[in-house]
């Protein structure tokens, strides 16, 4: 065989396999399924939001008031098992509808700071509320019972794994027909949800403080069931 002649061969064997593996990349059949995980999580954290605002003539002396308000309400929280996170800082003008004279009239300009207080146990939060139960222009907002992300994390990643299983065996009985099954796992996208907060009932929310038997549990002021979750996938197979 000539060196011509060799040389044509390999090209057309390299264009032939070339070729052969193209039409087989074009012809992979996949089948495109969904799956769900529904789970839940423990409530590990229970939360409360305390608010100070502080009234007065000018911005200064309404953001120095409300200021040395929360300084004592945060000394206090920092010697305590809580984490703290400020959710609110600002100044604005406060008016109220003068019926009277029918105008706006300006009361002053008033400040507001609030603090998101987050605990390991109801008990906790509990003795916040006790302690400023009674401080004037201190309010609660927002009680409520949540699973932790620390928590969360490990139990929305199992939940993961099953929904891509369950896709799987969706695949593999929709494949069945045609004596198929599922082979490799081609593309996945997912979405999840969860109903972490709960929404406290008995006027807690953007009221004046409470005292602490408020928040017991019997009374249905927080709710205490589990955190629902629910992961949804959708998944390409391969099918073989």
């Amino acid at each position: 065989m000539s060196k011509k002649t060799w040389l044509l061969t390999i090209i057309i064997c390299v264009a032939v396999g070339l070729f052969a593996s193209v039409f087989r990349n074009t012809t992979v059949r996949t089948i495109s399924v969904s799956g769900e995980c529904l789970t839940t999580a423990p409530r590990d954290k229970t939360a409360i939001t305390l608010r100070v605002t502080a009234l007065a003539d000018s911005a200064a002396q309404s953001m120095r008031d409300a200021t040395a308000q929360m300084a004592d309400i945060t000394e206090y929280l920092k010697s305590q098992p809580v984490q703290l996170q400020t959710t609110q800082f600002n100044s604005y003008e406060k008016t109220e509808w003068n019926r009277e004279e029918q105008k706006s009239v300006l009361l002053g300009i008033e400040t507001t700071i609030a603090v998101e207080v987050s605990a390991n146990s109801v008990e906790e939060i509990e003795q916040i509320l006790s302690r400023f139960a009674d401080k004037s222009n201190v309010y609660s907002e927002n009680l409520r019972m949540y699973t932790s992300p620390e928590v969360l994390k490990p139990i929305m990643e199992q939940c993961l794994s099953v929904a891509v299983e369950n896709a799987r065996t969706r695949a593999n009985a929709l494949a069945n027909g045609d004596n198929k099954r599922a082979g490799r796992l081609l593309s996945v996208s997912y979405d999840t949800n969860t109903e972490s907060s709960a929404v406290p009932i008995n006027g807690l929310l953007r009221t004046k403080m409470v005292t602490a038997s408020a928040i017991d549990t019997a009374s249905g002021t927080i709710m205490t069931r589990d955190t629902d979750v629910t992961v949804s996938v959708f998944a390409v197979f391969e099918i073989k």
